[in-house]
């Protein structure tokens, strides 16, 4: 059920996307486009496409919904913190190397502090 929900979901995103991109400016964005929208222009009768992006928005929509309670009853009773406290302790089967004092690699007190060009 949820994969079947998330691949609706998918297809509404996408079928979404494509639809608002297929719409015709009706200017105000950025103060670019077509003019003579605001308030001393009247409002045009709704599109077909207008009408069909409502739709599309309403069913990503409910899909988002249905996800979101698909997710929760899935996970109910369920914390993150019960899946650290339940979980076997790791043990220290790898052996850490002994590195003595130091974490610098070993060197002689002659040795120069610049490498020869050698």
């Amino acid at each position: 059920m949820e994969n079947v929900v998330l691949v609706i979901h998918l297809i509404l995103a996408l079928s979404l996307i494509g639809v608002v991109l297929m719409q015709r400016s009706e200017g105000g964005g950025l103060g670019i486009g077509g003019g003579g929208g605001g308030a001393t222009g009247g409002r045009s009768a709704t599109s077909a496409m207008a009408k069909f992006t409502w739709i599309l928005a309403i069913g990503f929509i409910c899909t988002s919904i249905a996800m979101t309670i698909i997710a929760a009853d899935k996970s109910a009773g369920a914390s993150v913190v019960d899946r650290i406290i339940d979980a076997p302790a790791q043990s220290d089967d790898a052996a850490t190397p002994d590195l003595g004092d130091s974490l610098l690699p070993p060197s002689s007190d002659d040795a120069p502090l610049v490498p020869t060009g050698e």
